[in-house]
């Protein structure tokens, strides 16, 4: 029989691509689900048939050990949390629990369950926050500036103290900005990539957006769900940053958009300076040499490359649909 996984936030964007590679590898794949009164597991439509899924929350321990005793895994990846950094000033504590002490309550379930297990904690970026030097390594120090930020450091530094208190196999990957077909539409890649599709398509009149001179170091999903099966496959747990090594700003985002579907960016952006954070973060970019040296890790994917799918990918999407339904979504996208 071959490995098993266990993946929390197995429905979005790095849980259904990580699902989708572990099954290629071979794996039983397992993935720990809120209880909803519908299902809303549409990445993985793909794929659902070939995983098992368990019910289960970030916030109760006896659901985490019932799910783990259930599927006995060999990794955990841990990759639900209060995803949305621009949310958490809303939802400051709710954001405090899922993405902070909800990886306590994760390392606590396999310490009692499976402490065999390896298990990988979803780091962040955004726990660098008011960069201290550029470009951000392992040892650099965290500054964050959102309560997103504060509380994936506390999860990663809970993951260090479990490995080093009590002898786990646990791992953090510090991911850079990674974007796909399959990020929500509130986040500022997707934004674009969807606006633009829907304003190509007739059904938008213009794109809304914050500060557009923000920077980040911007990857393709699918190749960073490969470094962190990497970091599960070495002989000791450790911590490893993974980016391209290269930032970009909002405006560069939405200008390839724009040139992709043959429009002038100027005639249709709107900057409001509603959507600029409380406390922003200019610029983040990686050192992503120890993942290089240690894990043998690339990125294949390049920035340009990234946005012009994203946005075939959404006129795909939206050309497909119901224009008349769609309309109004699009409209959405630009509050």
């Amino acid at each position: 029989m071959g490995r098993r996984a266990l993946i929390t936030g197995v429905s979005g964007q790095d849980g259904s691509y990580l699902a989708e590679l572990l099954l290629d590898k071979g794996y039983e794949v397992h993935g720990l689900v809120r209880r909803l009164s519908s299902e809303n597991h549409g990445r993985l439509a793909g794929v659902r048939d070939r995983i098992t899924l368990h019910s289960g929350d970030l916030l109760d321990q006896c659901s985490l050990v019932a799910a783990m005793r259930s599927c006995e895994p060999d990794e955990i990846y841990n990759l639900a949390a209060m995803s949305y950094v621009a949310a958490s000033w809303g939802q400051p504590v709710l954001t405090a629990q899922f993405t902070g002490i909800g990886v306590v309550q994760m390392l606590e379930a396999m310490r009692e369950a499976c402490p065999q297990a390896r298990f990988y904690q979803a780091s962040s970026s955004e726990m660098f926050g008011k960069v201290v030097e550029t470009p951000q390594s392992e040892s650099t120090p965290f500054y964050p500036r959102s309560p997103y930020g504060a509380a994936k450091a506390f999860g990663h530094h809970s993951t260090i103290n479990y490995r080093e208190s009590y002898g786990l196999f646990a791992c953090s990957g510090i991911l850079f900005n990674h974007e796909s077909p399959r990020r929500g539409t509130e986040f500022v890649t997707r934004k674009i990539s969807h606006g633009v599709a829907a304003i190509k398509l007739g059904l938008a009149e213009e794109l809304t957006l914050g500060n557009l001179d923000a920077r980040r170091d911007w990857g393709y999903a699918p190749d960073y769900v490969e470094a962190m099966w990497l970091m599960l496959q070495q002989d000791a747990p450790d911590d490893f940053v993974v980016g391209t090594g290269v930032a970009h700003s909002v405006r560069d985002v939405v200008e390839i958009a724009f040139d992709e579907v043959e429009l002038d960016a100027a005639a249709y952006v709107r900057q409001d300076p509603r959507l600029i954070r409380p406390a922003e973060v200019d610029t983040l970019i990686a050192d992503a040499s120890k993942a290089r040296r240690l894990l043998d890790w690339e990125p294949k994917t390049d920035f340009e490359g990234l946005i012009r799918l994203m946005v075939r990918a959404d006129l795909e999407l939206l050309g497909a649909g119901d224009r008349a339904t769609l309309a109004p979504l699009a409209a959405a996208d630009r509050a």
